[in-house]
Parts: structure tokens; C-alpha cells; sequence
């Protein structure tokens, strides 16, 4: 009788907590993506504050092989009853896959578990494929902010979207 095998799975979207060790990798796909800046002291001290629950890295990974590069990476921070969607960037040979969407899912639904009322964030107004992202989870264009970005030099869209 011939062996059957299984059929390869489907690549899987592994969400964890971002820990310090991730932060090398995390500073190649800001840089890749043109986000602003932070860098790894940044990071590292967001790291130490109250809102690690809000720092998440995602992995691609095929059966049970999880170690594979980080391909994309969510900073929130909760203030005052609100959230903060600082960054989210997802490398490029990974963009298309809904790993920035999983990110995005995964901080609202903990937003939503600590009770916060609202979600904020900041997009360069050229941006258009995160705009797009951030209208499928729920967020509308608020306001504009001029020149709010500098290299290179561009407006922010702000986007909220209410949670409670």
C-alpha cells in the first residue's frame, strides 16, 4: 500500500509579543518600509513601558517550522482610555498576505479587552494601500495634519476608529 502523504499546509500567521531580542530586525523593516524613525533605543524603551501587550511581531511560518524571519511588526500604546497605533510595518516580500490586517486585529482586540474607547493613528497621506488597510478594520479619515512628516516632508491623514 502506498504512503499518503499530507498536503503542504498553508502558510500561517504566528503573532507573538515583540521581545528586545526582535528589535535588529525590527529596525531593518522600519528602515526598509520609510517609517519614521524610531530606532532601537526607541523601541527598546517602549519596551519597558506598561503597553508591551501592544508591541507584536508576526511570523510566516509552514507546518511547524516557526523560525523564519519577522516579516512585519505593530506599535500601540494605551493612553488615557485610548490606543495609539504607532507603527505597523510588514516587509516587503511578505506585503499582500494579511499579516499587517492580523496585526491590526490582534492590538484592537486587546484595545477592546482593556476597555479603551478609541483608536488613533497617523498615516502619510500619500499612503495609499495602508489607508486602504485601515478603512477594512473599521478607521475613518479625521482630520490632516500639514507637514507632519519630515524625510520626506508630508501630510499625515488621522484616523480613529471607536472601540467602546
Amino acid at each position: 500500500m502506498a504512503e499518503q502523504r499530507k498536503a503542504p499546509s498553508r502558510d500561517e500567521i504566528i503573532i507573538t509579543r515583540m521581545s528586545e531580542h526582535d528589535l535588529l530586525e525590527i529596525v531593518e523593516i522600519e528602515e526598509q518600509s520609510g517609517l519614521s524613525k524610531w530606532g532601537w533605543a526607541a523601541y527598546y524603551a517602549e519596551l519597558q513601558s506598561g503597553n508591551r501587550d501592544l508591541m507584536l511581531i508576526a511570523r510566516v511560518a509552514r507546518s511547524s517550522i516557526i523560525e523564519s524571519p519577522i516579516a512585519g511588526y505593530i506599535v500601540a500604546r494605551e493612553t488615557a482610555g485610548e490606543l495609539h497605533i504607532n507603527n505597523v510595518a510588514v516587509r516587503s516580500e511578505y506585503r499582500r498576505r494579511g499579516i499587517g490586517a492580523a496585526l491590526l486585529d490582534r492590538v484592537i482586540a486587546e484595545a477592546r479587552r482593556r476597555k479603551v474607547n478609541a483608536a488613533f493613528l497617523e498615516v502619510r497621506s500619500a499612503n495609499q494601500p495602508a489607508q486602504a488597510l485601515y478603512e477594512k478594520s473599521g478607521f475613518k479619515a479625521i482630520a490632516r495634519r500639514a507637514n507632519y512628516y519630515s524625510e520626506p516632508q508630508e501630510d499625515a491623514v488621522v484616523m480613529s476608529l471607536v472601540l467602546g
